[in-house]
């Protein structure tokens, strides 16, 4: 197999992985603005922390794919400020989703 097709194949799925992430951070999103809307805001902590926690699990769950597409990315043609740039931005990706991750298992254990 020619190196082209190989090199094209990685892109089309560093695409379709962010595509993904970003897919299912909008799904969360538009699916917790519908949860509020159909239960009148909550009153109760209970209400909105479930759904805070369930969207907060779709954010976690997309930014992993983030993660996985600019790995595939920076592989194809790794220079030093590539290395560096995919080492940040995984490192705030990271940070970020330990953070809701964190913040998900709060609110597992208040109930």
């Amino acid at each position: 197999m020619h190196i082209a097709y190989v090199t094209d194949i990685i892109h089309v799925f560093a695409l379709v992985f962010g595509v993904i992430g970003a897919v299912l951070i909008i799904y969360g999103g538009i699916r917790a603005l519908v949860e509020l809307l159909l239960t009148g805001f909550p009153r109760r902590a209970t209400g909105r922390d479930q759904i805070k926690r369930e969207f907060t699990g779709n954010i976690i769950f997309g930014l992993e794919f983030f993660i996985a597409g600019d790995v595939l990315t920076t592989v194809l043609d790794p220079t030093l400020e590539d290395l560096t740039l995919l080492g940040a931005v995984v490192l705030i990706r990271v940070i970020l989703g330990y953070f809701l991750e964190k913040e998900a298992k709060e609110f597992d254990g208040q109930y």
